[in-house]
């Protein structure tokens, strides 16, 4: 099954019933190094190197995904710069969307990427706000989904997923790029992000979450 196809031919937007998906958040370890606010009734899906956490919000759809990177950290801070730059420009191409407020932020010690994607098809106008972490050990996508007629309602939940990202004090620069010498993009890189299968996973949660919806409105 080509996952990134199938995707791309269902993005519609989700029409939340509040009163059906109301619930409240709770810790989730991600793994023994990442944790977040997730709601009360999620789903895994775990598989050999992968990890897909989903669940629908008071106003919007949760996506967790942890895809494990067995490669090396990257050299430089140019080379994660340069991953996440190309993390966006996959996800722009396979969306047909429009990428919002790209920033720098930081977990912890830890270099994160943020950007919203807006997506506008007959059904309306959908967005999706991202935070993209990299480690030398796995590549985490951390996504908050919800149809923009709820854009001034959403704020507090979105907030609060977003700023509940925890990462161990164990974790450092040094997990995610070994020295700060200013440097062009490494093929360390390349493999780390597309090798990984990161975007792919990210995708794939994002299919589940549209099947689910498109389960709950039919």
């Amino acid at each position: 099954m080509d996952v990134m196809k199938k995707i791309i031919s269902i993005f519609s937007i989700l029409v939340f019933s509040v009163s059906a998906y109301s619930q409240g958040l709770k810790p989730v370890k991600i793994d023994s190094l990442v944790s977040v606010l997730m709601p009360v009734k999620y789903d895994v899906k775990d598989t050999a190197g992968q990890k897909i956490f989903t669940g629908n919000g008071n106003m919007g759809y949760m996506i967790v995904i942890r895809s494990a990177n067995n490669n090396p950290a990257l050299k430089k801070e140019k080379d994660l710069n340069k991953v996440f730059k190309e993390y966006i420009k996959k996800v722009h191409a396979q969306s047909a969307g429009s990428i919002m407020d790209s920033r720098d932020t930081t977990i912890g010690e830890l270099k994160a990427k943020v950007f919203g994607l807006e997506t506008n098809d007959q059904n309306g106008v959908e967005i999706r706000n991202f935070t993209v972490l990299y480690t030398k050990d796995a590549l985490y996508t951390f996504e908050y989904v919800y149809p923009a007629s709820r854009k001034d309602l959403v704020q507090k939940e979105n907030k609060a997923f977003f700023s509940s990202i925890n990462v161990s004090s164990t974790l450092h620069r040094t997990d995610q790029y070994t020295n700060t010498t200013p440097a062009g993009m490494s093929s360390t890189a390349r493999i780390a992000l597309f090798g990984g299968g990161g975007l792919v996973l990210l995708l794939a949660g994002y299919f589940i979450y549209r099947k689910k919806t498109e389960t709950a409105m039919s």
